[in-house]
């Protein structure tokens, strides 16, 4: 009954009780929170400041606004659904929300706008390409005219994949991935998005292809006879965004943890061939690694003269245990080499191709002399160094 009609008020660590009108209760009561007294003003002021300071800032945090990106609405390509997908890996967008619309006050609501609006200004962060005088390109050697979706790579790719990658935004590494996925992922988007033919249009293809990234999201879009609801529309979108997405992450996974280091294993290779043979015609590796693209891409880097550039590589067969020669060819796709082994070796196995060529171990040569085998590193080494010296 001693609490009747009383307000209990906190301060600081304690209770103190205040009488209500007509209470017959003392005017006031301070109860001790763990036996320490704490009903100075100098304690009530602190602890009321702390929680004044604390308010602001978790108010802040549970009514920031969210951060809209706009796009058109209606039937939808590659391009933006990729767009979208990217902005959403950066720290700016990373959960914003997406608003499709082809109506200036919509768009004029969002932070960023893509694919629609016929403005490209960095600045103002709209990116649409369709606009008459558009000219953009990536750069760097590459000359398709960009799409939404090579914008928003050119303007935010470094971001995502050093995020990706967990490397510094300046590290070398960011910088040969970036040009690697506009190459090899971003670019055909572009072309096809503009319309810009893989090869010339008076070539007839043999066959039609239908399963690139940019058809799969095409048939996305709803039929003809299906309904074209915004709702319904919208959600096949979200579709296409995520796969455009998990295919962009796929492949950059690929390039980050696969294709990278086997680059610096050639890197390796390449200024430590005149330590592995006097003439620097000879490539080792002393594991297997995918090397012929970084082979001619590090080549024309570096400047390395005709005269200068490796013949052979030498490397464990990566199931059997054994060890491989193989010519270089004079292109990544070409089957003529830049020497192939000696005419006399190919098409010769085991016993019979360790005495013709007079090196033990021997397994085989192809017909056609781009490779051959042994069973050591050794012999596999020799018959390179003999293959150098047979015209």
């Amino acid at each position: 009954m001693l609490l009747r009609r009383s307000v209990i008020l906190r301060t600081g660590l304690c209770l103190k009780l205040r009488q209500l009108p007509n209470s017959d209760c003392p005017l006031s009561y301070l109860l001790p929170i763990h036996h320490i007294a704490c009903n100075s003003p100098a304690a009530s002021k602190s602890y009321m400041t702390s929680v004044s300071e604390e308010q602001p800032t978790k108010r802040q945090k549970m009514y920031q606004k969210p951060k809209i990106i706009g796009t058109h609405n209606g039937t939808f390509h590659c391009d933006e659904a990729l767009a979208v997908f990217l902005l959403r890996q950066t720290t700016a967008y990373q959960d914003a929300g997406l608003k499709r619309s082809r109506d200036p006050a919509v768009l004029g609501t969002c932070d960023i706008v893509v694919d629609v609006g016929a403005v490209y200004d960095e600045g103002k962060q709209l990116f649409d390409h369709h606009q008459r005088g558009f000219t953009e390109v990536f750069g760097h050697g590459f000359s398709t005219k960009l799409s939404s979706a090579g914008l928003i790579y050119k303007h935010f790719g470094k971001e995502i994949i050093a995020h990706k990658a967990q490397l510094a935004l300046n590290d070398e590494k960011v910088t040969i991935l970036w040009l690697k996925m506009y190459r090899e992922f971003i670019e055909a988007i572009d072309a096809i998005d503009n319309g810009i033919p893989q090869y010339p249009n008076d070539i007839a293809a043999k066959y039609k292809s239908r399963t690139d990234l940019s058809s799969r999201v095409g048939w996305l879009n709803p039929a003809w006879n299906e309904s074209v609801a915004s709702d319904i529309v919208d959600a096949q979108f979200s579709k296409a965004s995520q796969l455009t997405g998990e295919e962009f992450m796929g492949r950059l996974g690929y390039y980050a943890d696969a294709w990278l280091p086997a680059r610096s294993l050639v890197v390796a290779a390449l200024s430590q061939r005149k330590d592995v043979d006097n003439s620097a015609k000879i490539l080792l590796f002393e594991q297997f690694a995918p090397w012929k693209e970084h082979l001619f891409e590090l080549e024309s880097e570096e400047g390395i003269a005709e005269e200068s550039q490796p013949v052979y590589v030498i490397y464990p067969d990566e199931t059997a245990g054994n060890w491989r020669i193989q010519a270089v060819p004079v292109s990544p796709e070409s089957f003529e080499s830049r020497k192939a082994l000696p005419e006399a070796w190919r098409g010769f196995r085991d016993d019979e191709l360790s005495r013709i060529s007079g090196v033990p171990g021997g397994i085989f040569v192809h017909a056609s002399g781009f490779i051959g085998g042994n069973h050591t590193k050794e012999g596999a080494f020799t018959m390179a160094k003999l293959a150098l010296r047979i015209v």
